[in-house]
């Protein structure tokens, strides 16, 4: 068997040397693959995240145990600019574009450490718009005034315009439309099929992100509590219903299933 992309062993992250966040998470992600890293608000997907993209040190975090590795190699020593350079980006939580610059100046700061000559660059974008028609419709509009699906897409578009080998890509459904979330999903999914970018989704929206994953690890309290083909935990009844709402008999209120919480078989 061939090793996978990325490989996450048993890692504990700390934040400000006192508050333990992640307590022994382990997963992989093979090559040309959607995993989807799922769990409430308060998991540990973004931390989980920021621990492989090296960006813990600007929240004060740190990786105590355990070990990350990309391609066989550990990245312990790599700065996030190294890891960008490797194919490892991360599209944060809640967007982050540059809100006083146009939608392509944003996308052309995905491209700013590839040192591209100009065709290449005009090949990037070219590239990116041909996922993202709106964007080059809103081309020349400031990013601060677009809607939250455009934003989105903007900062998926952005990475990759890095060339990445692995997008990191947290909460992309957060605050978007249903009919918004459908689109950048199924962009998501084509990314992945037919550019072989392999994914690490971090996402509360079980539902959505089961749709389009191939495999899925669960998160509660900072492990992991269950994992498995994307298939078979949609169809998981202990998913169903404490992630899903959705019981044996039917769908469950919000504090029906709340109280059931003390009977889930891993705590």
């Amino acid at each position: 068997m061939t090793s996978p992309l990325l490989s996450v062993n048993g890692i504990e992250v700390i934040y400000n040397h006192v508050i333990l966040v992640l307590k022994g998470v382990s997963l992989q992600v093979p090559e040309g693959r959607i995993v989807a890293l799922l769990g409430a608000n308060g998991a540990g997907k973004t931390t989980t995240l920021r621990a492989v993209s090296n960006l813990l040190k600007g929240e004060r975090g740190d990786v105590t145990k355990g070990s990350i590795e990309y391609k066989g190699e550990s990245i312990a020593k790599l700065t996030p600019s190294d890891l960008v350079k490797r194919g490892v980006i991360q599209v944060m939580e809640g967007r982050h574009c540059f809100a006083h610059l146009t939608i392509e100046e944003n996308l052309l700061t995905g491209a700013y450490t590839r040192n591209l000559a100009r065709a290449d660059l005009t090949a990037a974008l070219e590239r990116v718009y041909h996922y993202f028609p709106r964007l080059k419709q809103r081309r020349s509009s400031l990013a601060g005034y677009t809607s939250g699906g455009e934003q989105q897409m903007t900062a998926v578009g952005r990475a990759l315009m890095a060339d990445p080998k692995m997008i990191l890509l947290d909460e992309p459904s957060m605050g978007l439309a249903p009919q918004i979330v459908a689109e950048i999903f199924g962009i998501v999914q084509d990314l992945n099929q037919k550019e072989g970018v392999s994914i690490l989704l971090a996402e509360q929206n079980t539902n959505v992100a089961l749709k389009y994953a191939d495999y899925g690890y669960i998160l509660e309290n900072g492990r992991i509590v269950m994992d498995g083909e994307a298939k078979a935990l949609a169809e998981n009844e202990d998913v169903r219903e404490f992630y899903l709402g959705v019981a044996q008999e039917g769908r469950r209120s919000f504090r029906e299933v709340k109280s059931y919480r003390r009977r889930k078989r891993w705590l």
